[in-house]
């Protein structure tokens, strides 16, 4: 079973350290984590935890600590997001792959799937390639859509760099430069890129990435 564990604390030294000491004396491991500080430097603290022996016992411990404003215990973002559709490039191709990408989670997500989409319209060769590399780095990612008219240099060695690190796969739309040539799938049609990104990634499709991996449609 895995958790997802939210906290408010104060902003010092040691916090975290004894946090993650309490986590690991009842047998919890700490798959996902993250920090960040809030309006009066208040932190925030998210953990994603698997194999927890006795959550009672953590809240009586958590609670024990005057160093905690206060902490929620609740579904993990994959269980209430589930896998990501990442959606980057030019504004209007952006767009047009997530209204397929939506409309198509949605019938997914009525049947019991956790689909959800991101988007981020950005221009420039070294802002995209930026954005493509990060995409290895972020958490519950099931696919990449490249999204853009023109696509190639800096763009295409992080697109074969990401799938060197990872097994994402990568749909490209039809565009010119190199990008479509290392993609795993090229679509002609942005409303249909979104539909199957979708569908490659969802456990109620029967739609296989693998099957048409190289295809232009």
């Amino acid at each position: 079973m895995e958790i997802g564990l939210s906290i408010e604390a104060k902003n010092e030294i040691g916090v975290l350290h004894k946090i993650t000491g309490v986590i690991s004396e009842l047998g919890g491991n700490i798959v996902y984590t993250q920090q960040f500080i809030k309006d009066g430097n208040i932190g925030f603290i998210y953990m994603e935890i698997e194999n927890l022996e006795n959550i009672e016992e953590l809240k009586k411990r958590l609670g024990n600590f005057n160093f905690i404003y206060s902490f929620e215990i609740h579904n993990s973002l994959k269980k209430i997001f589930g896998k990501r559709v990442i959606i980057i490039g030019g504004g209007v191709q952006v767009a047009e792959v997530a209204r397929g990408a939506i409309s198509e989670a949605d019938r997914h997500n009525i049947r019991g799937e956790r689909i959800s989409v991101d988007t981020l319209p950005v221009v420039g060769e070294e802002n995209l390639a930026e954005a493509v590399r990060a995409v290895a780095n972020l958490p519950r990612v099931g696919i990449l859509v490249l999204a853009g008219s023109l696509m190639g240099g800096k763009i295409t060695e992080a697109v074969k760099e990401l799938k060197e690190k990872t097994d994402i796969p990568v749909i490209s739309l039809k565009m010119f430069g190199s990008v479509p040539q290392v993609a795993d799938l090229v679509v002609s049609d942005p409303l249909q890129a979104g539909v199957l990104a979708v569908m490659a990634i969802a456990e109620t499709a029967k739609f296989d990435i693998n099957r048409v991996r190289g295809r232009v449609l």
